[in-house]
């Protein structure tokens, strides 16, 4: 009888273990799938990388993002914004480009706007910054352009905009104007991210390239930046700042990367309260703080607030990021080396003067290349015949300015061959 009991009880257990093991599976199965289901939404709400980015709207009567906080000396908007309405053609959201121009700065920023329109495959979006009377020629140059290229971007000219109550203190806080793009996540509130660069900045590879860094931010970093200096013993931030700033030689905006939801929607740690702030109410009192100790305005105050909050900058390596500072007195930016430049930042004002003849001659090469001529013919060979010529420490380090352009060109070079097939077939076709 004891026997009988026993297999009894074994073929119990049995069946219980089944009976549980189906169970887990299919529990497992169900959250599996809620999982996939919820994934997008939750890694757009948790990280800020919108899969649907919204074009910033310039509507009449709009206002910028600190409206309820400060009065502003006009709208954004009314009278004063060309807002491009071209329909998209493109499958994906376009990628997010702003700059701010003031001044002599028409022409610097055309020319860097062409090199992002000519080596990039995805669909741009403009959002051009600049005083009222460079509005009119920013539209008819970018009008004018070949409708093969005209296609890849749309565009949006804004006013020069800040807090009526400290707008010449800001606008005069470095170079004109300088500082709007600390008010880019408050003015381009719909915007989800965008990369902001100087006028004198010149894209040698597809601005997809330094795009691809939002995918790879943790989940505390909004911005990414390279480094001001490579090399300390020529550092300025570390031999002379008189103010708090990011790492050991600071770090340089003329390149960033900005993912704005999430700067709008943090909470900074600062040296000005005793609670942490949100960007909107943190860069009126930061000036005041700093305003007697800051060399270089506005990239000062972005290194003052990622000294205090250095989880939330991506640090990127210089070649995304090249300066005279890397080649001045001798090669200091080993990624370039190795990789090539695929950002020029000519500062300095190196485009325009003869102190740096590489620089300017990769910037007239691009300034004077026909859109839609030969580009090896064109734009490469004549750049690096000029190239040979320079004798400068940043001339020998020639190499670093044509590796990646070479790529960016050949790529260039069999995308208008394949348009221009196409166009040929569809004229048989007609006839």
């Amino acid at each position: 009888m004891r026997r009988y009991l026993r297999v009894l009880f074994v073929c119990t257990l049995l069946v219980f273990c089944s009976l549980l093991y189906i169970f887990n599976q299919l529990v497992s199965s169900l959250e599996r799938a809620d999982h996939r289901e919820r994934a997008p939404r939750t890694r757009a709400a948790d990280t800020g990388l919108s899969e649907r980015a919204q074009d910033d709207r310039c509507n009449s009567g709009s206002v910028p993002h600190w409206e309820p906080y400060w009065r502003i000396s006009r709208a954004v908007c009314p009278n004063h914004c060309v807002t491009d309405s071209a329909p998209r053609s493109a499958p994906r959201d376009p990628l997010e480009l702003a700059v701010v121009a003031c001044g002599s700065r028409l022409e610097e920023t055309l020319v860097m706007l062409k090199s992002a329109v000519l080596f990039s495959q995805r669909r741009l979006r403009f959002h051009i910054f600049a005083e009222d009377d460079l509005h009119a020629g920013f539209r008819q140059e970018l009008e004018s352009w070949p409708q093969r290229f005209r296609s890849k971007f749309s565009y949006s000219v804004y006013p020069i905009s800040f807090p009526s109550d400290n707008a010449r203190e800001w606008k005069r806080l470095f170079k004109p104007c300088a500082s709007q793009r600390l008010f880019l996540p408050l003015i381009l509130k719909q915007v989800d991210s965008v990369l902001y660069v100087d006028t004198d900045v010149l894209f040698l590879r597809p601005l997809e390239d330094v795009w691809s860094f939002l995918s790879r931010f943790n989940s505390s970093q909004v911005a990414a930046m390279a480094p001001e200096h490579e090399e300390p013993r020529i550092g300025w931030y570390n031999r002379f700042a008189r103010h708090p700033y990011y790492g050991k030689t600071g770090v340089n905006s003329g390149v960033m990367l900005m993912n704005m939801t999430r700067i709008r929607d943090k909470h900074f740690k600062n040296d000005l309260a005793a609670v942490d702030l949100k960007w909107a109410d943190l860069l009126m009192p930061l000036l005041h703080k700093y305003k007697l100790n800051i060399t270089w305005g506005d990239q000062d105050l972005l290194n003052i607030i990622f000294h205090h909050n250095p989880e939330s900058l991506l640090l990127i390596e210089c070649h995304w990021n090249y300066r005279p500072d890397h080649c001045i007195y001798g090669s200091n930016c080993i990624s370039a080396e190795q990789n090539g430049v695929y950002i020029l930042h000519g500062n300095r004002g190196v485009y325009h003067d003869d102190k740096q003849p590489a620089f300017r001659a990769v910037y007239d090469a691009i300034k004077q290349f026909p859109l839609d001529e030969d580009p090896v013919r064109g734009l490469l060979l004549p750049l690096e015949e000029k190239l040979k010529s320079d004798h400068t420490y940043c001339g020998r380090s020639r190499l670093v300015f044509t590796r990646r352009l070479r790529e960016s060109v050949t790529e260039l070079q069999k995308d208008q061959d394949r348009s221009r097939r196409a166009e040929g077939l569809r004229l048989t076709s007609q006839t």
